[in-house]
């Protein structure tokens, strides 16, 4: 097998779109329209909220993601050109174009072309000041070959055209992704399928997708939702309806979705029952002409609840279902039913050589054959078997193939478990709790719990990547739902009639019944639980699981509060627990006697909690704690006992009025949150914190002033003050803070001035949103 080099194929490619824009020009209008615009259409899209609040340095961080997205869209403005980040960024996304194949769509957003290929006009004036710069050649380099490619100009955005334009970005993007995904067998499918969708014509027509599983029904259907959502009034795609109906109110969750989407309402909707969300869905949709595609439909109830009738939806509507229960479709009106079939002996090879050899100009034939004949033509079972095989030598092939034995019936869980038998013992683990407990939730969120388990999963999620056991969808992990039936089925299998001794639990209605079981029941084999009924007596469950190290407890009912038992006598969370995560936390204190010395990450989310715990608590591995949300939360605990915490979050705690003392000698914080702490008057000195990179201060009215700073804070990297109440940036952060490279001050009404030499001070450090500053 001959390597070539890398090509665009064989990218990692977690985004569809990166979008590159000035903030202070477009993120707040154009930039948001389109960015809302382009989810709604299932485009996956990297847009920066303020700039990274985790710490992160900005151009590593964000070269990854322009590298890890199919298209680049470039929003020029007229003070585009005036941020050195965003000219580092266009220069990265044209390297790109150049040496990935990247797709790259210019914007002009009230500039001319011309001005930004000749660096004149406004435009001009702001990329003067980088003239003398070492980084000044490449940059005008890039923007010249950036305003050559095919683009779109807004020149008239008060006349009405802006959402005339997003609609055309939208459309192009769309129309370039279904290309270069290019889907083996897919074009066929697709045309045959629109023609049964009958686009144009009057009624309400439901269309059936149905498959086998891994056959690529849900592929299909999110191909033909991006071509022809532009033609509906409203459109909507609800993902994994068997799985999310599982779970309590799952269904009245689900018409949540297609209400809120369909209506596009920025206020919650509420639905207090099924029958109710039947009923809203039929009077705010009858008179619509909407597109909606159900995912993964398997018994009669989910139909039922969002889409019963024909008679629920507007003239011109299509309703679009994807099942693998056939039965459902003899027991529902049916107006046309699309059959996925499974691909050709050519397809199938082409399909498997995409992921055994990727990157390689040449391949084995009659391996791949070989290898092909064992999956019968699934999309599925030919891209894991080919990711597992990819790299492997031809005897590890033969052996591979002695192991799946010459019945070409081979079921293709077998396949999938053959792939998860490769991995090491903690890509194991790794890939056992996302199927159980993360999919379908945020990556960042997901790799700061695994860090806290001591799963390291940086290397462990690139391996479940490459072996098509997961994907990264946007800013989420995701799988096919064969792969997470089959991590399903590994744990089930541990003790297949006793949920209580496996090593992980979510099930609501296995967590219900042995819930009520006797409290001598032994729980020792269970070591991650995650919890969303607020049904189980939570402190009662978690109390005998001595091997607890995760724990996950989801809307937590508000009635469930501990008593003066639970908080004096034996404590209910384990010492052993290395990471621990509840909403709506209950109004105790933690208990005295929890002193967990292994515990890196809690995260307590809305609780409901006055004060964390009493005095002093020492957890010497704690790293993460987070509180956001914790709007009972007035006066922070004392953090003297946590050596180690790196991050805290206590952003919206809106009560919040005193962060203790503690924190000002903390030797190891990075970040500090304090977003929407809208009462805090006090910031503590912070100049002994010795490792703080990210400062975070927004939305915090009544803080007027930032403490005088005695020594130096090398670290600090990002302040963040957008809607405080600050007033004045004293002179010992320009001369204390020497590494201070991005200050945010959008909307501080009350800004006047920096106490520094201002011109020296902005050669160093990029100043968003202040106005006219004074020095």
């Amino acid at each position: 097998m001959a390597s070539s080099s890398s090509s665009s194929s064989s990218q990692s490619r977690n985004y569809d779109v990166f979008l590159s824009f000035r903030g202070e020009d477009t993120r707040y209008n154009f930039v948001k329209n389109l960015h809302s615009a382009l989810l709604q259409r299932r485009i996956y899209t990297y847009k920066d909220a303020i700039r990274n609040y985790n710490g992160d340095d900005i151009g590593p961080s964000f070269s990854k993601a322009i590298e890890e997205s199919r298209i680049a869209v470039i929003v020029f403005s007229k003070n585009y050109a005036e941020s050195s980040f965003c000219l580092d960024e266009l220069t990265h996304i044209m390297k790109c174009k150049l040496e990935l194949g990247q797709t790259v769509i210019p914007i002009f957003y009230g500039v001319d072309p011309s001005d930004v290929r000749r660096q004149k006009g406004e435009f001009g004036q702001g990329f003067a000041k980088h003239q003398k710069t070492s980084r000044a050649k490449p940059w005008r380099r890039a923007l010249i070959d950036a305003s050559m490619l095919s683009r779109f100009e807004l020149q008239n955005v008060a006349s009405g055209h802006e959402a005339m334009v997003i609609k055309n970005v939208v459309d192009s993007i769309s129309e370039s992704l279904l290309s270069m995904n290019s889907y083996v067998g897919m074009e066929t499918r697709l045309q045959d399928f629109k023609s049964h969708i009958e686009i144009g014509s009057g009624g309400v027509r439901m269309v059936w997708i149905w498959g086998v599983g891994g056959s690529g029904k849900t592929t299909l259907a999110s191909c033909v939702f991006k071509e022809i959502s532009p033609h509906f009034e409203n459109h909507c795609f609800v993902d994994n309806i068997r799985e999310e109906s599982n779970k309590i109110n799952g269904l009245q969750n689900l018409q949540k979705i297609v209400l809120a989407t369909l209506l596009e309402t920025q206020t919650r909707v509420e639905v207090k029952s099924v029958e109710e969300g039947k009923s809203m869905i039929q009077n705010s949709l009858c008179r619509k002409n909407v597109l909606i595609v159900l995912d993964d439909v398997d018994n009669h109830e989910q139909l039922e609840a969002l889409a019963g009738s024909h008679k629920w939806f507007g003239g011109g509507s299509r309703i679009i279902i994807t099942t693998r229960n056939e039965q459902l479709l003899r027991n529902h009106k049916v107006d046309e039913i699309s059959r996925v079939s499974l691909l050709s002996n050519d397809e199938a090879l082409q399909l498997f050589n995409r992921h055994a050899y990727p990157g390689y100009l040449s391949y084995d034939e009659d391996l791949s054959r070989r290898a092909v004949s064992y999956t019968g033509g699934l999309p599925l079972a030919l891209k894991v078997l080919g990711s597992f095989l990819n790299k492997k030598f031809g005897y590890e092939w033969m052996s591979t193939f002695d192991r799946l034995g010459d019945n070409s019936e081979i079921g293709i869980l077998e396949i999938l478990k053959m792939s998860y038998d490769g991995l090491e013992p903690v890509e194991k683990e790794l890939f056992l709790d996302i199927a159980c407990f993360f999919r379908g939730k945020s990556k960042d969120s997901a790799m700061q719990m695994l860090d806290a388990c001591g799963f390291h999963p940086a290397v462990g999620v690139t391996v479940l990547t490459d072996m098509a056991l997961i994907t990264i969808k946007g800013d989420k992990f995701d799988m096919h739902d064969l792969v997470q039936e089959m991590g399903h089925n590994i744990v089930q299998s541990e003790d297949p009639n006793n949920p209580n001794k496996r090593s992980r639990v979510w099930r609501t209605e296995e967590i219900e019944e042995f819930s009520h079981a006797e409290a001598i029941m032994n729980y020792d084999k269970i070591e991650a639980i995650q919890v969303s009924s607020n049904s189980p007596d939570v402190p009662k469950l978690v109390s005998n699981m001595k091997r607890l190290r995760f724990l996950d407890v989801h809307d937590y009912s508000c009635d469930h509060h501990l008593s003066h038992k639970d908080i004096e006598g034996p404590h209910f969370l384990s010492n052993e627990s290395r990471c621990i995560s509840w909403v709506n936390h209950p109004e105790s204190p933690l208990p005295d006697n929890f002193q967990p010395e292994m515990l890196v990450l809690l995260k307590l989310h809305q609780s409901l909690q006055e004060k964390i715990w009493k005095s002093y608590k020492f957890m010497p591995s704690l790293k993460v704690l987070d509180l956001h949300g914790s709007n009972n939360l007035i006066r922070t605990p004392d953090f003297a006992g946590l050596p180690n915490l790196e991050t805290l979050e206590l952003s919206d705690c809106t009560s919040l009025i005193e962060i203790h003392p503690s924190i000002e000698c903390h030797p190891k914080l990075v970040c500090l949150n304090l977003d929407g702490c809208c009462k805090l008057q006090v910031f503590p000195t912070f100049d002994r914190m010795k490792m703080l990179e990210t400062l975070i201060l927004c939305h915090c009215p009544q803080l007027l002033n930032l403490p005088e700073i005695q020594q130096h804070v090398a670290c600090l990297k990002y302040l963040y003050l957008d809607e405080s109440g600050i007033e004045v940036l004293p002179s010992s952060v320009g001369k204390y803070c020497t590494n201070l490279s991005f200050i945010s001050l959008f909307g501080c009404k009350n800004f006047k001035r920096i106490e520094c030499n201002f011109t020296l001070f902005k050669k160093k450090c990029v100043i968003s949103g202040g106005g006219p500053l004074k020095s």
